[in-house]
Parts: C-alpha cells; structure tokens; sequence
C-alpha cells in the first residue's frame, strides 16, 4: 500500500486510530519532556505545561496534520545559559519574545526559504537525529542522579525490558494493526512489572508528574531595554531553532506521507503557543520528531492525535500521576530506540556511492555536528553554506568564452555561463585586451549578470579596453540584467557605449 493511500487526509476519520495514536504519543512524550526541564534546572511542571501547550496549539492551528510538537531539546538547551545568568523569570520572557519572532516569520512568509536545505543536509540532519535519539536512550541505563551505569540484576532486568518491548513493536503488527504496537508494548510490560512486583526503574525516579493547570503568570521582569538587550539574542536564537527543527520536520512528514503541509502557517502557529507558554509557565518548544514518528507509525491521519496527546498529557498531570508514574523507563526507551531506527535513513548507504563527493561530506558534516552539538539548527546552518559555497564553485567553473573575428574584422565574445562573484576572475582572463582589434562585441546571449562582482568585473573589462582606445558592445542582456546594470551606475561607471538609458548596446 503506497503512502499516499495510507495518509489519505481526505479519508474518513478513524477515530480509534486517532486516539489509540495520541495516547502512545503522550506516553513517549512525558519522559523525554521531564528529562528537558531537568536538564535545564526549570521546574519538572514546566516541562509538561510546554508539551501540553505546544501539543495543543499546534495540533488545531498547525500547518499539518500529524506534526507532534512539545518541550523539545533543541529550543531548551538554547536556555539553559539564561536560566543560570538571571532565572526562570528571564527565561518565560525570552520564550514569549522567540514566539513573536516566529509569528513575524510566518507573517511575513519566510518559512519558504525552508527549501534551500538541499538532500545532503535533509539526510544529515535525520541520521543525526537518529543517532541523538538512540543516545539519549542508552543514558536511561545509568542509575538515576549519577553518572554510574547499572549493573548486576537492575542491568539485565532493565535489557530485558527492552528487549522485549522492541520485540513486540516489531512482532505485534504482523498479527494486528488495529491497535499501535509501540502502546501495546508500552502496556504488556507495564503489566508485566506490575504483576510480578518487579523492581526497575520507572517515570517517577524522573521526577513527579503530578500538579494542576497552567497557571497563569506574568514574567516579573523590567520591562526596559536592558532587559531586552538580555532576552532578544536568547529569543531570537530558541526561535531560529524551533523553526529550523520544525520546518525541516514538516518536510520530511511532507516526503513520507507524500501530501503538503504549510510552512508559514506551522511558524504562526508554533510562535502562538511559545507566547502561551511563556505566560502559563512553560518551558517552550517546537516540533519533535521523534514523536512526530511515533505519530506517523501509529497510523494518524487527522489532527485529532495530537489532540488527543495534549489532553492526556494534561489529564495525567491533573490525575493520572500516580498510575503514570509506576511505567517503566525500559518500556518507552524500547519504543524510542525503535524510532531511532525508523528514523535513520537507511537508503543513505545504498546511493552514497552514486553521490558526488561533496554531497557525502556535506551530509557526514551535518550528522556529525548534529550528534556532537546537539545543535540541529547550527547543524542544518553549516550544511547549507558548505553547499553553497560548493554550488559557487562548481558554478564558477562553467564560465565559458567563444572567440571569433567576423568578417568586419570585430572580436566576438560569447560568454557562457553565470557570472557572479566566483567566476569573475575566470571571466577576465578570457580576455586578450591588447592584441584584439579595435571593435570588440561580448554576447551574452548565453549567460547572465547576477550580482555587484558580475558588474564590476564587466566594468573593468571595459576600462581596460577604453584605455586602449577600444569600443566594446554588451549584447542580449536579459531585461533584469539591464536594470542591474542602470542601478549601478551611481556606484560604479559602466563604461559601455551605444545606449544612453542602460549604456548598453542592443543588438
């Protein structure tokens, strides 16, 4: 059955699938967000608040169906440094102020610029990712508050949970799929435990889940430009990586399920909840992929899973606390190995010997940084000027001259090629200023004129040539080259003659 089939949002609801999916979700979701807050020295309710708030908001208002957004890693770590400087206080305050940001951004539709990621960083940035998930589960084996890994009979009970948990997500589909095998799993080993009063580690060595409804709360702050010269640079930074993380997550969603979602509105949407958040007492977030993953594989096709995730990550911290506090670790870090796996671009190895050298680079950078930094948006950053500055280079290279003497005894040029900033001194070396005759004709009928450096290097050309008593001729210069060229003219002199709006002479 293909993809499109399968995530088919035109389709007619499946209700039980939407619920049993949101309920999975929000049973992978309270571990990690607890470990973020912690991590970061917020408050442990902080953490939950922000996946309730995030998951809720961006689950109606969204620019998907399906993309799971909660208090991520990769906005928290951006504040950790801001929470030690001046407190939580500050930190509500640059997360309200990173949402606005993202707001503006999809005000004024920047999501767009999404696009310019090339495959070799997409495949980075999700076998990083992968490899970060995975990592960020063997740490569950190390015994709570220390740095000292399990052993003995809590090592080999913790392995076995988790052994079988992947079993089952990997076994129970091939008898049903009715109900999402990662919950199943999550469920046979919490009765397991339960029943045969087996001690191992569970979500309340964490920390307690429970309290009650986002409270209300003003950052008590100055409100004066000292203070905004603290917040913004945190502000504006949690923003760059919560869009960076969501956007590329919305793409890859878009590339799985083969349908389109919409940027612009996902940026709107996310800063909407950050601003919420940093008024009920959340830690923030942005779009998680690896829930967006346990969504995807649990068979979501509307919006209501992540509905329903929210709600039960509220109704667990109002209530449920007690029972969802005695889960045990082994069981959701069996479910999310498996999505580190699911994760991981496996089809990678099997065209990297078809790929340009470049590419395999740029693509090993990304993943790279992504696992050493745990930086994804610095990450995505560097793989996407690397791959620029590669694209420049191999561009600068096509830059291309046919030399001919017509019969009228004039010099032609016929350029090929872009001429930009990196194949500017290529294109001057194409030409033999002293030797050629006295009319000279560049035809750039073929090429085209892109920026300041393209300008200059045609204006020295002509200088060079004007010195020597010599008259030189642009010819087919496409409309925007042209006007390129006219607004120039106030910062450079084109020395080109014939034409007295442009001076450019048109054949």
């Amino acid at each position: 059955m293909s993809y499109l089939n399968v995530f088919d949002f035109k389709q007619k609801i499946n209700y039980k699938t939407e619920i049993l999916a949101g309920l999975t979700v929000a049973m992978t979701m309270i571990p990690e967000s607890l470990s973020f807050a912690i991590l970061a020295g917020f408050p442990p309710l902080a953490g939950l608040y922000a996946a309730f708030i995030m998951g809720l908001v961006t689950a109606v208002f969204g620019g998907r169906p399906g993309l799971v957004s909660g208090g991520a890693g990769a906005t928290v770590i951006v504040l950790i440094a801001l929470m030690k400087s001046n407190g939580i206080e500050y930190v509500f305050a640059a997360v309200a102020l990173a949402g606005i940001i993202q707001i503006l951004v999809g005000v004024f539709k920047f999501g767009k610029f999404i696009r310019l990621v090339p495959q070799p960083v997409m495949f980075g940035f999700v076998n990083g990712l992968a490899i970060v998930i995975f990592m960020s589960q063997i740490n569950q084996f190390k015994m709570q508050g220390t740095e000292s890994w399990l052993s003995g009979s809590a090592l080999y009970i913790m392995l076995g949970l988790v052994a079988l948990t992947i079993a089952i997500v990997i076994g129970f589909p091939k008898i049903t799929k009715a109900i999402p095998a990662s919950l199943v799993a999550i469920f046979v080993v919490f009765a397991i435990v339960a029943g045969f009063g087996i001690h191992t580690k569970t979500v309340n060595d964490i920390a307690s889940v429970a309290g009650g409804f986002p409270p209300f709360h003003v950052p008590q702050i100055p409100l004066n430009f000292e203070t905004l010269k603290i917040i913004f640079p945190y502000g504006l930074i949690m923003a760059s990586v919560g869009l960076t993380e969501g956007l590329l997550t919305l793409n890859l969603v878009d590339e799985i399920t083969a349908t389109k979602g919409n940027g612009n509105r996902e940026c709107i949407a996310q800063g909407s909840a950050n601003i919420l958040n940093g008024f009920f007492f959340g830690m923030g977030g942005c779009p998680m992929i690896a829930q967006t993953l346990v969504n995807l594989s649990a068979g979501y096709r509307a919006r209501l899973s992540g509905i329903v995730a929210a709600l039960t990550i509220l109704l667990i911290v109002l209530y449920g606390a007690p029972v969802i506090g005695k889960l045990p670790m082994a069981a959701l870090v069996g479910v999310m190995i498996m999505v580190a796996i699911g994760t991981f671009e496996w089809a990678s190895f099997k065209i990297i010997n078809k790929m340009p050298k470049h590419d395999i680079f740029v693509g090993v950078l990304v993943a790279a940084i992504t696992v050493l930094l745990h930086n994804l948006a610095l990450a995505v950053l560097i793989g996407v000027i690397v791959s620029a500055l590669v694209f420049a280079w191999e561009s600068a290279k096509r830059i291309r001259a046919k030399k001919y003497i017509d019969e009228n005894g004039v010099k032609h040029y016929e350029i090929f090629g872009p001429l930009f900033f990196g194949s500017t001194a290529a294109f001057a070396e194409k030409f033999d200023v002293t030797n050629d005759p006295e009319q000279i004709i560049i035809d750039f009928k073929e090429s085209r004129i892109n920026d300041m450096s393209a300008i200059d290097a045609v204006n020295k050309i002509t200088e060079r040539y004007s010195k020597l008593n010599k008259t030189v001729r642009l010819y087919h210069l496409s409309a925007d080259c042209r006007a390129l060229l006219r607004n120039a003219e106030e910062v450079i002199e084109v020395n080109i003659l014939e034409d007295p709006t442009y001076k450019v002479a048109n054949r």
